[in-house]
């Protein structure tokens, strides 16, 4: 079994899955894997969760366990000798700590960028309001009102497929790519009664992507999380079988 090199908790992800044309993430596809469509539309999703209790091969990091994290990801498969496993590639990730972007970035050649960021987490009579909020000149956020109780994932749903993709795949370079493995168990998700995005897409993420300021998400919604393990994977290059 492969080495665990992250334990944490994922809380509360709130998720605004946009529909895209496959063609701009064509250059953003980790080398053998393939876009991953679910009734035949390509999803970016812009998430937004709390690290809690995090822990790098086994240790504690003093300061560094409790987190914020924004990322835009899109979906992926890839073939191997067992058949095909689905993963996330993500176009960034954004952390408001220096040494967890240098760590990701250096040694494991993610693409993370530190910004500051805040989260509110509020409790109402029949209500929860998730917010998180990351600044690059100004301030963005993505924020939703839900009900307080949180329901079953149904099977062959959209919140399925957004929710259990159990690899990560990152570009190394046009003829490599390394995985890593995310074991968790199967989410619950809170209805969504209303939410709002404000996010300068361009400038954060790329022009390719400004689009997406001016573009309503085809879903919105807001998953509890569970305790995660972050496993080891392979890394391939041309030649790989």
């Amino acid at each position: 079994m492969a080495r665990v090199f992250l334990t944490a908790e994922w809380r509360k992800l709130a998720l605004a899955n946009y529909a895209v044309d496959p063609g701009i993430l064509q250059r953003h596809l980790p080398y053998k894997t393939e876009l991953d469509l679910w009734n035949d539309t390509c999803y970016v999703s812009l998430v937004g969760f709390m690290f809690v209790n995090t822990r790098l091969l086994g240790f504690r990091i003093p300061f560094h366990s409790t987190f914020e994290e924004v990322n835009l990801r899109f979906y992926v498969r890839y073939k191997d000798v067992d058949g095909w496993k689905r993963g996330v590639v993500f176009i960034k990730e954004i952390v408001p700590k220096h040494a967890l972007t240098f760590v990701a970035n250096k040694i494991y050649k993610e693409n993370y960028q530190t910004m500051p960021m805040t989260h509110r987490w509020e409790t109402g009579e029949n209500d929860l309001t998730v917010e998180y909020r990351w600044k690059l000149k100004e301030w963005n956020s993505l924020e939703v009102t839900t009900s307080k109780n949180a329901v079953a994932i149904k099977v062959g749903s959209e919140e399925e497929f957004i929710t259990e993709h159990y690899w990560g795949y990152t570009r190394i370079s046009n003829q490599k790519t390394s995985e890593y493995g995310v074991e968790h168990p199967q989410w619950k998700v809170y209805p969504v009664k209303s939410y709002a995005i404000d996010v300068g897409f361009g400038s954060i993420y790329g022009n390719e992507f400004e689009f997406l300021k001016n573009e309503a998400p085809v879903s919105v919604f807001l998953a509890e999380g569970s305790d995660i393990v972050v496993r080891e994977g392979l890394k391939f290059e041309s030649g790989f079988c």
